[in-house]
């Protein structure tokens, strides 16, 4: 068996509510020693601090990463992904267990996270790779490619003050995933980025893997997830949840998040609408024709619903809102054919309609579903 890349064992790490983090620098360090006398008589008498004051972001996490693998860390705001990476970046120590990690690694789990923001984007390109152990001629060699891949090639000689949250993720991306890291860590800072630009980085991030590299891909983008990593590791509450097969982990997630569900039925009682017409059901069903909540967009999917018609000689008109992640709407559609909107009226019962939406029509991320039926109102000529 070859040695893993990463090695977690019964990882855990507690916070105290309301304290600030032990990451001291010297100063802080030398005031400690002149005050520590008087905090101590100020708190003498007091109970230590209880458990319920503090709060286990990890639990007694564990799993092994090989080589070239690319596992996903999936779960909810919350679970304990950041501050796995923050542990493993050694940005932050773990309250209990221990972390083995065998080669050099590169970490973006914030916007310019390593920069130095007096510096110029030029300096710490040169900064981050003298960082992880390499010569300026290695530098040099990927100098060009960090630049090009970033785009920010005009300020390249601006202090890093300066950039835009979206130019300094673009040259962090670039630098982590171009200065050769054996293992990449990447939080869920794409998220900052444009969608072309969110492309490319995935790209590279297979590239990357392909290379025999370890990548750890933090994401709530579950096509992305799905299509680029072999494992997953689900978590809730700081525990692993599921570790195993990438489409069980976001299952398994999907189906236990609130409103993330690719089918939702109603009773007639219970069902949204008014006495005119009620939604019995919403589905997402893939080119397959099978209810899934995750799609590769790269195929067609078929958006239905069904409805009562409660009311006879109406018009209705069934249609589809779709929403992206930051809640704008980026599709709508409805039934807008001449025998079945405006001469056509509805009798009482039970209807069915479907949206087809063409393969590759949609960007990678994630959708919400509207549903809604209209009653067609005639206006009075003037």
């Amino acid at each position: 068996m070859p040695t893993p890349a990463i090695k977690v064992e019964n990882l855990s790490k507690r916070y105290r509510i309301g304290a600030r983090e032990n990451n001291k620098t010297f100063r802080e360090a030398i005031m400690d020693v002149a005050v520590t006398p008087f905090r101590r008589l100020k708190s003498f008498g007091r109970s230590s601090h209880r458990e319920e004051d503090s709060i286990w972001a990890l639990k007694d996490v564990s799993f092994e990463v090989q080589p070239g693998e690319v596992l996903g860390i999936i779960g909810a705001n919350g679970a304990g992904k950041s501050t796995l990476l923050k542990i493993l970046s050694r940005i932050t120590e773990p309250t209990e267990g221990r972390a083995e990690i065998n080669g050099r690694v590169a970490s973006l789990l914030e916007v310019g996270t390593g920069f130095h923001s007096e510096l110029t984007g030029r300096e710490n390109i040169y900064l981050s790779g003298a960082i992880l152990g390499m010569s300026k001629k290695e530098i040099e060699t990927k100098f060009d490619e960090i630049v090009d891949f970033s785009g920010v090639e005009k300020f390249m000689d601006t202090p890093v003050k300066r950039y835009s949250s979206g130019m300094r993720v673009r040259l962090g991306f670039a630098v982590a995933a171009h200065l050769d890291p054996e293992i990449l860590l990447v939080d869920e800072v794409l998220a900052v980025g444009d969608a072309a630009f969110q492309k490319k980085c995935l790209g590279k991030m297979g590239q990357v893997a392909k290379g025999g590299r370890t990548v750890l891909f933090v994401s709530h983008n579950m096509p992305a997830v799905i299509g680029l990593c072999e494992r997953a590791v689900l978590l809730d509450s700081g525990k692993i949840v599921t570790e195993g097969d990438t489409q069980q982990a976001v299952e398994n997630y999907l189906s236990n998040r609130g409103g993330s569900m690719a089918e939702v039925v109603w009773d007639l009682n219970e069902a949204p609408g008014d006495h005119i017409a009620k939604l019995r059901a919403v589905r997402i069903l893939n080119s397959d024709g099978y209810i899934a909540s995750d799609q590769f967009l790269s195929k067609h999917i078929t958006l239905e619903v069904e409805f009562w018609c409660l009311e006879a000689g109406v018009r209705l008109n069934p249609a589809f809102h779709l929403y992206n992640s930051l809640g704008v709407c980026v599709f709508a559609t409805g039934n807008l054919e001449d025998d079945t909107w405006g001469d056509a009226l509805y009798r009482p019962g039970l209807y069915r309609a479907n949206c087809v939406i063409p393969g590759n029509f949609l960007n990678d991320g994630v959708y919400h579903v509207s549903a809604i039926i209209v009653k067609d109102v005639t206006l009075p000529v003037a």
